[in-house]
């Protein structure tokens, strides 16, 4: 059997997220594996390099099959991209090693929050960005995306009660950048927990309002509890866009 590595993109507006599910179809593991099944006239299984929840978007997903064909990496690239949905492709695709899995070898990945800060809407852009009105203060965004750059435990912003895994993470950097009426949040880390990066851009934008001060996030780091922290952002906002492996 030969192991295919694919990168992916895809519009997350509307599907019910990554994972696989058995009452409901609709979601982008399904439809890759659907395709797959079909070229192969046998049951594939696809491993991604994580599960990105319901609306959330993808310029740089990395998957990996297992299967048994004489065709090229190109003709499977193009099988796929001729029966997929037209709000997924497959950007590329090679040859991987026997022992390659896109998710338990990656060793991080970047995201991007698109906010528009604008009172006026922006119809082309509607289905990628959290539309926020009000004034937002960039330097104290700054500052507290400064404080949980670094190794810590992250427990209070992950939607997950409870669990058996370890909830510390390391972020590497959380860029700001305004670009128009475009504020641009990129996330780089070893990994994120469930919910992590809109849980913590629902924070920084209320630092941004001055609903709370940046200082407050070192507390939420020692206190560990997740009602304390920010709200939950809207996932149209957030695409994963590279995974990093060595």
């Amino acid at each position: 059997m030969r192991n295919i590595k694919v990168i992916l993109q895809y519009e997350g507006t509307r599907y019910q997220g990554w994972q696989r599910q058995e009452k409901n179809g609709n979601t982008i593991q399904g439809k890759l594996e659907a395709v797959l099944t079909r070229m192969c006239s046998y049951p594939v299984e696809v491993n991604g390099s994580g599960r990105t929840d319901a609306g959330v978007h993808a310029l740089g997903q990395v998957a990996n099959f297992h299967i048994d064909t004489d065709m090229t990496p190109e003709e499977i690239m193009q099988y796929m991209n001729v029966y997929l949905p037209e709000d997924i492709a497959v950007i590329q695709a090679q040859e991987a090693a026997e022992r390659f899995h896109s998710r338990l070898n990656a060793k991080g990945k970047t995201y991007r929050y698109r906010v528009l800060n604008s009172n006026v809407p922006h119809i082309f852009d509607r289905r990628y960005v959290y539309e926020v009105p009000e004034s937002l203060d960039m330097e104290a965004m700054k500052q507290a995306a400064d404080i949980l750059c670094g190794t810590h435990d992250f427990k209070a912003f992950t939607s997950v009660k409870k669990g058996k895994k370890s909830t510390v993470r390391t972020v590497e950097a959380i860029d700001i950048e305004r670009v128009g009426e475009e504020i641009r949040f990129t996330f780089k880390g070893n990994g994120f927990l469930y919910h992590m990066v809109r849980i913590i851009m629902g924070t920084l934008l209320e630092v941004g309002m001055h609903k709370r001060e940046a200082a407050q996030v070192e507390e939420l780091l020692t206190s560990g509890t997740r009602e304390e922290a920010g709200m939950l952002v809207p996932a149209k906002g957030l695409t994963l866009v590279e995974v990093h492996y060595s």
